[in-house]
């Protein structure tokens, strides 16, 4: 089954990062347009496009995670060190399911071609 997930592990705190804000986009020459946008679950995933929806083609994602930290009640600098991570991607094969993990501290991210 084709589609777009993500996943966000709170690294700092060896959790799931709950509640934290997620868009994705499509990048169609040089346009950003926005597709959806969601809260991740309380096992920290979210499902973002749905099979058809998902096309050949450039995608965005952006995670507010300055507001999950400052929620969470971690440690964080004023103003924090990581805002919004942003993710640019592209789909070569879009009848494949593509997710997107990341893996966050309030200092620090990475990411990868999950499955």
């Amino acid at each position: 089954m084709s589609g777009l997930t993500t996943h966000i592990l709170d690294l700092a705190a060896g959790r799931p990062a709950a509640g934290v804000a997620v868009r994705v986009s499509a990048r169609r020459g040089g346009e950003v347009v926005p597709m959806a946008q969601t809260l991740t679950d309380a096992d920290g995933r979210a499902r973002l496009v749905e099979g058809a929806d998902l096309a050949a083609g450039g995608y965005r994602l952006e995670f507010e995670v300055a507001d999950y930290f400052k929620g969470s009640g971690a440690a964080v600098s004023d103003p924090p060190f990581l805002d919004v991570v942003v993710i640019d991607f592209a789909v070569a094969d879009a009848s494949q399911h593509h997710h997107v993990p990341l893996l966050v501290s309030p200092f620090g991210y990475s990411t990868y071609r999950g499955s």
